[in-house]
């Protein structure tokens, strides 16, 4: 699976129009899939059926209840819904922090999720770049060594220093791109809410992945820095073709999606958008 070549997508941000999955009388039951139902050669990743409960004490809470999904390569969908309808979760399994209880993950065709611990550990490393809402820096490192962790993990030490001056080179092409070039040495206490998630994002790129899945990228920063942080994250999808997964609850950030997935109680709740203008389509 390489990631030399990336495809820019043929749209303007400013006039998306999301799309939402319409349901209809043939369409499988939750934990089915018709052999047509996800395209291999458009989807990046897909998933089928997926179930995920969790215990609480003596009690079984299910999270997902058969959920289907797909993630087209060099467009944004965003997973939204209510707390505790399991948007997290899904994004979760999605990038194997965690295994189903039923169903299955594909990426580019191949399944992940019944991966081996160490295979899961390579695969999100070298194909996945993940964002939290809380950032997940380590304090004691700088922006610059915080950035490079992924490729240190990923060449191991002997091949790190031997590639070491493209790999800083790399990170900072990504610090300069999130416009942390004057921060590049301090540490996250010194840094804003904004900055942080700015170096948790050129993070989350150091390996060039194929995927960048995000979990309410803005939902911990203020309404002007949040702008700021998706407009980032649409310039990588616009001008990279980056594949981006985003959780949000917020709908307006969800709108400016090009496909949107409505978690309702552990389900799909699939809709027809309510402003369909010029251009758009249910799929």
């Amino acid at each position: 699976m390489s990631n030399s070549t990336t495809v820019k997508p043929h749209f303007e941000l400013a006039k998306r129009t999301p799309t939402w999955r319409v349901v209809r009388p043939d369409d499988p039951a939750p934990g089915t899939m018709r052999q047509s139902q996800f395209d291999s050669a458009r989807d990046l990743i897909n998933a089928c059926g997926l179930t995920k409960s969790y215990r609480r004490h003596k009690t079984t809470v299910p999270v997902l209840k058969g959920v289907d999904f797909a993630a087209q390569r060099g467009k944004i969908t965003a997973i939204i819904g209510q707390s505790g309808s399991g948007k997290s979760t899904l994004l979760h399994l999605l990038g194997t922090l965690d295994r189903p209880d039923s169903g299955e993950i594909h990426f580019e065709s191949e399944r992940v999720d019944t991966l081996s611990a160490s295979k899961r550990d390579r695969f999100r490393n070298q194909q996945l770049g993940m964002i939290f809402q809380f950032y997940h820096l380590l304090p004691e490192l700088s922006v610059f060594e915080n950035v490079l962790a992924p490729a240190m993990i990923d060449k191991g030490v002997f091949a790190y220093w031997a590639h070491r001056r493209g790999i800083h080179a790399n990170a900072r092409k990504w610090i300069d791109l999130v416009g942390l070039s004057h921060r590049i040495h301090h540490r996250p206490c010194e840094l804003s809410g904004g900055e942080m998630q700015r170096t948790a994002i050129a993070r989350a790129l150091i390996n060039n992945p194929c995927l960048l899945l995000a979990d309410e990228p803005t939902g911990n920063l203020d309404q002007e820095t949040g702008a700021s942080i998706l407009q980032l994250l649409e310039s990588l999808n616009r001008d990279h073709g980056m594949t981006i997964v985003m959780v949000t609850h917020d709908e307006s950030v969800a709108m400016r999606c090009d496909h949107v997935v409505r978690l309702v109680n552990g389900k799909v709740e699939h809709l027809q958008s309510l402003s369909l203008g010029p251009g758009s389509a249910s799929s």
